[in-house]
């Protein structure tokens, strides 16, 4: 023991607590993070809930943080808005509300907290910064209150874009007049290294200052190599306290494997404190409900729920890293500013102080090198009880070691080097785990979905087993032609993108996928046109989300195409100098991408307002198109052997110079909106399978218990 660092010692009181704790907690959204978990059974998707929400039992989130759905694609994918254009109202699309309402039921005393990453392109005329914006939030809000009994506890301006005063201004004035003065705003929630510039415009604008309750930022806790960190500067943190308000980080990134991230996961909630003054942490993302091919399919996740179809899901240690906050504090706690610091062996610790007087210290010794000794005196105003150990190493997570009694008001512990502690004067915590996981299965093959099976279509959030929506929004809805439901691409414009856009599609099935057919029927309005795809195996780097694979792509005139889509690298530009943005850009623009067209055909027999079966053969090399049973087209081409498979709906028609890659939504104008019907993936020259049953236990997100729509006043 000769070689510990000489005893550091710190003092609590309650004499010295500091500022509120707000919370932490994780993102759901930013991109459909769990479009997956709806169609687990039970009791395995209440068990993932249990394991995100359930107060000591879990990570334990004190608050969490929603993507405000907005129809565009978002990160890895895109979630149906409450209003598609200007008039829609539906307030049981998608699975937001659950979330919201399965969280909140876990825990009441779960903070809630939204902001838009994408919006509908009716917006505003294609302008989020409008009135509409504010009028879309106020509506939304209006839905969670009245359909779902839920408030909101903050509400952001939007995610990662800019800054426009003038817009919390008007936001802060239609919350006050609409019944929901109680929502705390926060603004303006961006990353680079200009995020806090606005908090100097607010000096001259006293009534923007007033709007704002908590100046929010991102990545407070990042050290990217060769340029500034990320903390909140001494100049912004002065001016916050002389006003009175408070620094939320609102979104932040631990991109880590294994132990590696649990330990990332304290020391980023411990400095965003310590280096920032933050009061609340929330880092993206909660629950991995998509398929592996989609970006950050694992890291930085809780979970991973990949397999609904056979209820199996993993526990990362993430998750473990959450719980030794989640399960020793609560929002509304208070810091006790002489009990955090940096270690002096390398590492950090944060205290937090109840009401009542019960306090934790959560402590992390992740670059250390050698044991350290710590004392803390406990001063008036504490408790002098016993308090629980719960330790994380590299070898074993979220483990309880013996209780630490304080001798004479003082604490003294040793702590190793790599290791993360939570000590505290609560009880009740506990490794919450289920022992009837089952096993990882492969996705059901093959696979026929006739999108029947919903009824009604509103209990399921429109949106049926399996899809995931990359862009746009394919809903479940009634048949045009009579009787029956289908699935259908409902955004009909460009949307407000978060992310540089492309197409609206979605994907199903298995990325192990080879040699196949996927078919499907589609009813075509004039000008639109219609597509499926196959050997998926890439749509995007989480910015940008062109895919790569093959696409059999119709129009109602009958023209016809077989496509290579090639994706691109869209890769976010961070601020940098002008040499690294330089390389960025070669990068891009020396990878292949966009798409190629391999045939092209003509159908006579197509027309608009008919149903046409598209069949997309994958055999090897070989690649056939197939319209109503008939071989149209068939090539060769080596560029993907294997992949998932997918439905797509385009933009303007096909015979555009453009070709596909020119035809982004933002050139577009208008979206097609076909429907899709009888949706079928076997081997190649099999017969039709009958209908894929839902697994046993699966059930409704949904109780239609209550109005579904509310007059949009």
């Amino acid at each position: 023991m000769t070689s510990e660092a000489a005893q550091q010692v710190f003092r609590l009181s309650a004499s010295t607590l500091g500022q509120q704790f707000d919370g932490i907690g994780a993102v759901n959204g930013g991109g459909a993070t769990s479009v997956l978990l709806k169609d687990y059974p039970e009791p395995q998707r209440s068990q993932i809930l249990d394991l995100v929400f359930r107060p000591k039992f879990g990570a334990s989130v004190s608050t969490l943080l929603v993507e405000i759905p907005g129809d565009g694609n978002a990160t890895q994918g895109s979630m149906p808005s409450h209003q598609h254009w200007r008039g829609d109202l539906d307030y049981r699309r998608g699975y937001t509300w659950w979330i919201l309402s399965e969280a909140k039921r876990r825990n009441p005393r779960l903070r809630l907290d939204a902001t838009a990453w994408s919006a509908p392109g009716w917006i505003g005329g294609g302008s989020f910064w409008s009135q509409d914006a504010v009028d879309y939030y106020v509506t939304w809000l209006r839905g969670l209150r009245e359909v779902y009994g839920l408030e909101l506890d903050a509400i952001g301006c939007r995610n990662e874009k800019g800054v426009d005063l003038e817009f919390a201004k008007r936001l802060r004035h239609s919350l006050d007049t609409h019944g929901f003065e109680a929502v705390l705003l926060h603004a303006f929630d961006n990353w680079p290294m200009d995020k806090f510039d606005f908090v100097r415009d607010l000096l001259d604008d006293p009534e923007a200052r007033e709007a704002i309750d908590i100046v929010g930022a991102h990545v407070l806790y990042d050290r990217p190599q060769g340029r500034p960190n990320g903390h909140a500067p001494a100049t912004v943190r002065r001016q916050l306290r002389d006003w009175g308000k408070r620094l939320w980080n609102t979104e932040d990134h631990v991109y880590r494997k294994g132990f590696d991230c649990l330990i990332s996961i304290v020391e980023c909630f411990n400095e965003s404190y310590l280096h920032s003054g933050a009061t609340k942490t929330v880092l993206w993302y909660d629950i991995a409900g998509v398929y592996p091919v989609q970006p950050y399919a694992e890291d930085p996740a809780m979970l991973l729920a990949h397999w609904p179809w056979s209820g199996h899901y993993r526990v990362r240690e993430a998750l473990w890293g959450y719980a030794h906050y989640g399960q020793f504090s609560e929002a509304g706690w208070r810091y006790v500013d002489s009990g955090c610091g940096l270690l002096q062996g390398n590492g950090s610790v944060v205290a937090l102080a109840s009401p009542e007087g019960d306090y934790s210290l959560i402590i992390e010794t992740k670059d250390a090198v050698a044991p350290q000794r710590l004392r803390f005196d406990i001063g008036a105003g504490l408790s002098r009880a016993a308090l629980c150990v719960w330790r994380s190493t590299t070898t074993e997570q979220f483990v309880r070691l013996p209780d630490v009694v304080p001798v004479e008001g003082a604490v003294n512990v040793t702590l190793e080097p790599g290791a993360v502690y939570s000590l505290s004067t609560t009880r009740g915590q506990q490794k919450g785990s289920f022992a009837d996981i089952p096993e990882a299965t492969a996705f059901p093959f093959p696979y026929r979905e006739t999108f029947a099976d919903y009824t009604p279509p509103e209990a399921y959030g429109r949106l049926p087993r399996y899809t995931a929506d990359i862009a746009g929004a394919f809903e479940l809805t009634d048949r045009p032609d009579g009787p029956g439901m289908c699935l259908r691409q409902t955004v009909p414009v460009p949307t407000i993108s978060w992310a540089p856009d492309w197409l609206p599609y979605t994907i199903i099935g298995d990325e192990a996928w080879t040699d196949y057919e996927v078919a499907v029927d589609v009813l075509l309005a004039p000008d639109e046109t219609a597509g499926v795809l196959a050997r998926i195996n890439h749509v995007g780097t989480g910015y940008g989300f062109i895919p790569q694979g093959y696409l059999l792509e119709l129009a109602a005139d009958g023209g016809c195409r077989l496509v290579v889509l090639r994706g691109k690298a869209n890769k976010r530009e961070l601020v940098g100098d002008a040499e690294q943005q330089a390389l960025i850009k070669a990068h891009n623009d020396a990878r292949e991408g966009g798409e190629r067209e391999l045939a092209a055909a003509r159908c006579h027999d197509v027309q608009p307002g008919r149903w046409h079966r598209l069949t997309l053969r994958c055999d090897g090399a070989l690649l056939t198109g197939i319209i109503d049973g008939r071989p149209v087209m068939s090539v060769t081409d080596t560029h993907f052997r294997g992949g998932q498979a997918g439905l797509l709906a385009g933009g303007p028609p096909i015979d555009d110079a453009a070709g596909l890659a020119g035809r982004s939504q933002a050139a577009a104008g208008q979206l097609s909106r076909p429907c899709f019907a009888n949706l079928t993936i076997t081997s190649v020259g099999a017969s039709t399978p009958p209908p894929t049953s839902a697994p046993p236990g699966h059930t409704p997100l949904y109780r239609l218990d209550s109005t579904a729509t509310i007059d949009n006043r």
